[in-house]
């Protein structure tokens, strides 16, 4: 997709790309280091999902790594396809966020399995 690549060298990962999840889950705690209290550019990388199925995935803050607050630093839509989905979000409206994590929640319903499946990766990249 174009527009949403950067460069190796400046892009980390909040969550490897091609993580394989089935359940609710969240990635690990990510040192915010230099993208703390700046804007950020992340993305969203769906490689792999089933029909009838939907992936919730947020980028939550926190002062000391433990206590992450009631609500997330920001919120991709619902996705229900593959696909790279860009975001730009500002790290500056929770100045104390020194970690990140991604958490995720995901949906199943119609025939089939009643497992979810995704494949996926969270980027993230200073502007």
């Amino acid at each position: 997709m174009p527009g949403v690549a950067a460069s190796a060298e400046s892009v980390k990962y909040l969550v490897p790309l091609d993580t394989v999840v089935e359940t609710a889950g969240q990635g690990a705690v990510f040192g915010a280091g230099a993208f703390a209290g700046s804007q950020v550019f992340i993305v969203l990388r769906i490689s792999e999902i089933i029909e009838q199925e939907s992936l919730e995935v947020s980028l939550w803050g926190s002062a000391d790594g433990k206590d992450w607050g009631s609500k997330p630093l920001f919120s991709f839509p619902q996705k229900f396809y593959t696909g790279a989905f860009p975001a730009a979000v500002d790290l500056a409206q929770r100045q104390d966020a020194k970690f990140l994590q991604v958490r995720w929640e995901v949906n199943r319903w119609g025939r089939g399995s009643p497992r979810p499946y995704f494949k996926f990766g969270v980027e993230i990249a200073g502007k």
